[in-house]
């Protein structure tokens, strides 16, 4: 009788052990059959992954004229910025529900469709802006050296005649009747490399003017290293950059007429009070001595 119950418990231990072992076997299975199951079929062989890689949107137009791939740390103003268009158009040219998601490597469209890509005048009409004479009292207190200036600039002087801007090159380029967009000294000049324009000292709060004739496409603070900015846009081919300012005093959308106060000079995202001033041409900065008349 020993015997057997040593044979059966040693029966009934056997049996446990192989029971237990065939759970253990499933238990460790079952991910590798999911994970199977979840690939779409049970195999050895690794499942490809190309295809579940979606190319970025306007994938296929990269290396286009009028297309623009996206680089780390791009926002849509910066873009506008520097093709010479407004981030609403690029956005609404894109199709783009929310302008603050892009991605690295997705192709934007940064010319108006239709329009070809070396097109870049265009008359101040097509950007709704309307253009009115400005009053002697409206431009800022002249230097010395400038005193016609506020005269040339009076309701009987044809927009066209402004003085003293130097001629375009090869006379290629939109007549802009520009004005000085501050009376303050000269702190800084134009180098392509370091200073995209002039930066134009002053006091907190003196006035920051328009420098022509245009329309709002931006005003805010989005773009890092510009402060408290203010974006103009002339025309197809110009547009005008304030930027540090203290305060802002117009908004996206709003028209201006050239000399009129716009904002008031800061210290905003720089070491001291300051205006940085820059002229775009089609997005390209260029010298501001160029375009501005004589001090």
């Amino acid at each position: 009788m020993l015997v057997s119950r040593g044979l059966v418990a040693w029966g009934s231990i056997a049996l446990a052990g192989l029971v237990l072992a065939g759970c253990g076997t499933r238990v460790n299975r079952a991910p590798v059959e999911d994970r199977g199951t979840a690939a779409g079929a049970i195999s050895s062989s690794p499942a490809p992954l190309a295809s579940a890689v979606k190319p970025l949107p306007g994938a296929e137009n990269a290396g286009k004229a009028g297309y623009y791939t996206v680089k780390p740390g791009d926002t849509l103003i910066r873009i506008g910025l520097e093709h010479g268009q407004t981030w609403k158009d690029i956005a609404r040219w894109n199709g783009l529900d929310n302008a603050n998601l892009i991605e690295v490597g997705q192709v934007l469209r940064v010319a108006p469709p239709g329009a070809p890509a070396s097109a870049s005048t265009a008359v101040a009409a097509d950007t709704g802006v309307v253009t009115r004479p400005v009053t002697a009292s409206a431009l800022p207190p002249a230097p010395a050296a400038s005193a016609a200036r506020p005269g040339a600039s009076a309701t009987t002087a044809p927009a066209g005649s402004a003085p003293a801007a130097a001629p375009a090159a090869a006379g290629n380029e939109d007549d802009m009747p520009f004005i000085w967009p501050s009376s303050g000294p000269l702190l800084a000049g134009f180098d392509e490399a370091r200073n995209k324009g002039y930066d134009i000292g002053g006091k907190a709060g003196d006035p920051v003017l328009a420098a022509a004739d245009g329309r709002v496409v931006y005003a805010g603070a989005g773009l890092r290293g510009y402060g408290n900015l203010v974006i103009l846009k002339h025309n197809n081919t110009y547009l005008t950059a304030y930027a540090h300012n203290q305060t802002l005093l117009v908004k996206e959308d709003q028209n201006v007429r050239r000399g009129q106060k716009i904002a008031e000079m800061g210290s905003t995202d720089t070491d001291r009070v300051k205006l940085h001033f820059e002229i775009r041409r089609q997005g390209k900065p260029v010298d501001p001595v160029r375009y501005l008349p004589s001090r």
